[in-house]
């Protein structure tokens, strides 16, 4: 992948980056792989805005990505890479011996040609194959991985991820997660070797606020340049800190912005959390 920069042409393109790739498809999505998108604004049944900053964007399809893999040890070939508007990886279009077509996500150095397989057994490990992680050697990169069995892979999904296998004990498999976690995942979960496509999307620089909107997001306003009836740090003259006696607020008055938000003790994966991603300081 290559960076490509602008000339600052226009206030629009001074800055602003987009990547170049010679290795996707220049084609449209396989028909019977697609569905229709609908758009929903951020709104819920009932038309309310539940989740704010979104809306617009242009028209997609969605890819229907297999993210389980279940048709063990039937050999498949990579006919095509990519790209997928509804994430920031590419996906791989595989061809089964059968002549099933089938979206995955594809892996960085993933290449037309490639020979991918899903097994239960142990198998060689090279990109684009997957197995379970009691089957994968330890200190493995992978990504794509179910935390639980047959569920399909819900972790470690986003463009140039990947988690490290570090030790198989028992029933469980500690990983080493993007974040710095490290939790236990049941070795019989399956997870797919290698790193997640596209690495360089963190280096895209998008310029103008068009090309956000042409993705579904639309403008964040700071709650101190409201008004005090709008939100709880809004008011003041002029350029005034948040100067609240209880902290940060969100607009409905809960404390935010380096609050723990998870309610930590009542869910079942507290257990399996070896490390969380922030250590507290001594």
């Amino acid at each position: 992948m290559v960076v490509k920069k602008y000339k600052p042409t226009t206030p629009g393109r001074r800055k602003s980056s987009v990547l170049k790739s010679t290795e996707l498809a220049k084609k449209r999505p396989e028909k019977s792989l697609t569905a229709v998108l609908n758009k929903k604004a951020g709104r819920n049944n009932t038309g309310r805005i539940t989740v704010r900053h979104r809306g617009g964007g242009a028209k997609r399809l969605y890819r229907i990505v297999d993210f389980q893999r279940k048709r063990f040890d039937v050999p498949a070939v990579v006919e095509a890479i990519e790209y997928d508007p509804n994430r920031n990886a590419f996906i791989a279009l595989i061809r089964y011996e059968d002549s099933k077509k089938s979206y995955i996500l594809a892996g960085h150095g993933m290449k037309i040609g490639d020979a991918v397989l899903s097994s239960q057994n142990q198998i060689e490990a090279i990109t684009g194959n997957r197995m379970p992680l009691e089957k994968i050697p330890v200190g493995q990169t992978v990504y794509n991985i179910e935390l639980q069995p047959g569920k399909g892979g819900s972790i470690v999904r986003s463009a140039g991820t990947s988690a490290k296998l570090q030790v198989v004990e028992g029933e469980l498999a500690q990983m080493k997660l993007p974040s710095g976690e490290i939790r236990l995942v049941p070795k019989v979960c399956l997870a797919t070797i290698g790193t997640v496509s596209n690495s360089d999307y963190n280096l895209i620089r998008w310029g103008k606020a068009g090309r956000r909107r042409h993705l579904g997001w639309r403008p964040t306003v700071r709650g101190k340049a409201m008004n005090p009836v709008d939100h709880p740090h809004g008011g003041g003259e002029g350029r005034n800190p948040i100067g609240l006696k209880g902290g940060p607020k969100t607009p409905w008055g809960k404390k935010a912005l380096g609050v723990k938000t998870r309610k930590t003790g009542k869910l079942e994966s507290d257990r399996l959390i070896i490390r969380r991603r922030t250590k507290k300081r001594k």
